[in-house]
């Protein structure tokens, strides 16, 4: 039962989670919701608009990394971990519960809600308590006494609903005869002896924060081959979108991104060499935008 997480393992699962993709789906955002990024009324340049949107994906994302952390660190530890995507009425394989970690020992049948903060307002905390519930219910019906419940957020520094959670897991806990445990931080690995991996946890994450940039870079020309490599096999529709929606184009949001034209050629000659009228269609788009915003 070795620790068998280190500091190259940590940051190839963040960095996947968390940079992986995020050029295409920056496209896909800017495709599907473009009025998030244009309009008179946004007191922010294109480029810090992008910049915004990074940011706050990255924090999203760094969420998901989390989640596949302590997965990995369960699995060293010595538990068997469980599929989390469950579908409880089969005639309805459309409803699903999404339980972030499902492990067990053999004996005892472990769930964790988990949250990078907590943070949530009264309305968020209050779909909180009912997701676990839920949840909680669901793998009572299945394990019985054997179930325990754990409400987990990494972040320690934040314990805004602190109370109000203790007091609604007390009150699930009386009526379910389970137990449940509301866990911050440090804590989750000291339940499980494990407070030596939180502090190598702390120390791996400083290190990670100190090698990224201070703002990530929002011009894909800066390595257009690399762009082009990761954003070549977009759907074509979010092509099509982004090409005919002009505000995109005429407020400035493409050309923070296509800054000099150099992955908008890549892209020109590589939709113009196949031999479907949708990637020729979308080449002449490009070919357009390219003679209209970078021939001088």
């Amino acid at each position: 039962m070795g620790e068998k997480m280190d500091y190259n393992t940590f940051c190839g699962i963040l960095n996947k989670h968390i940079f992986e993709g995020e050029k295409k789906e920056l496209l896909r955002k800017l495709a599907e919701r473009p009025e998030r990024f244009v309009g008179l009324f946004r007191p922010t340049k294109p480029g810090a608009k992008i910049l915004q949107h990074l940011l706050q994906s990255h924090e999203i994302r760094f969420g998901d990394a989390m989640e596949e952390l302590i997965s990995e660190f369960l699995r060293d530890w010595g538990f068997k971990v469980l599929p989390k995507i469950i579908i409880p009425d089969p005639s309805n394989p459309k409803k699903k519960l999404d339980i972030d970690q499902y492990f067990t020992d053999g004996e005892t049948y472990y769930f964790i809600e988990q949250k990078v903060r907590d943070d949530h307002d009264s309305t968020k905390k209050r779909g909180q308590i009912s997701n676990f519930e839920t949840k909680l219910e669901y793998l009572y019906r299945k394990h019985g006494q054997n179930l325990m419940g754990i409400m987990y957020f990494i972040d320690p520094d934040l314990v805004k609903n602190k109370n109000y959670y203790i007091e609604e897991l007390n009150k699930m806990e009386d009526t379910y005869g389970v137990e449940l445990h509301l866990l911050y931080g440090k804590d989750l690995f000291v339940f499980f002896d494990k407070l030596s991996i939180w502090n190598d946890l702390l120390s791996w994450l400083t290190q990670w924060k100190d090698s990224l940039p201070e703002l990530p870079e929002i011009n894909f020309d800066i390595n257009s081959q690399n762009s082009f490599n990761e954003i070549k096999d977009l759907e074509i529709r979010f092509w099509r979108k982004i090409l005919e929606k002009e505000k995109l184009w005429e407020e400035g949001i493409m050309l923070a991104i296509f800054r000099n034209g150099a992955t908008l050629k890549m892209l020109f000659e590589f939709f113009s060499g196949k031999p479907e009228r949708a990637y020729r269609k979308l080449a002449e788009m490009i070919k357009q935008k390219m003679e209209e915003y970078y021939e001088n």
